[in-house]
């Protein structure tokens, strides 16, 4: 039996699973504060994205800002409490093991908005050329 390269890159149906159900819950504890980082709300972080690694023993948690504000700083502060948010996860989720959660800074709307920005401008600049031609 032959593999494909593609199939190896691909997220398994139990990955996405398990990883929809982590970003669920963490979007709902973030909402609810009850990961109690001190002096950070984490009421205006949304979670766009969770991938688990083909063990479930870590997830990948894309987060943003409201606003997009701070984002690096927003990773940091999570990162260095990720500890505090996996407590909280573990009362909210009866899974085998509990992944261990690493936040990354989710840049797809900033890439979205200079996409948006680009096509925008080539619109401005077809009709200026229409205009004088």
């Amino acid at each position: 039996m032959m593999v494909n390269q593609t199939s190896q890159r691909q997220f398994s149906q139990r990955q996405l699973r398990v990883g929809e159900l982590v970003k669920q819950n963490l979007g709902q504890l973030f909402l609810r504060n009850e990961a109690k980082i001190p002096l950070f709300n984490t009421k205006l972080i949304t979670v766009t994205e969770v991938r688990m690694t083909p063990d479930l023993k870590t997830a990948r948690v894309y987060v943003i800002p409201l606003g997009g504000i701070d984002t690096k700083e927003t990773v940091k502060i999570l990162t260095e409490y990720s500890h505090l948010v996996r407590k909280a996860l573990s009362k909210r989720l009866d899974i085998k093991f509990l992944p261990k959660l690493t936040f990354v800074e989710d840049n797809s709307f900033e890439y979205a908005e200079k996409i948006e920005r680009i096509i925008k401008e080539n619109k401005y600049n077809d009709k200026e050329k229409k205009r004088y031609n």
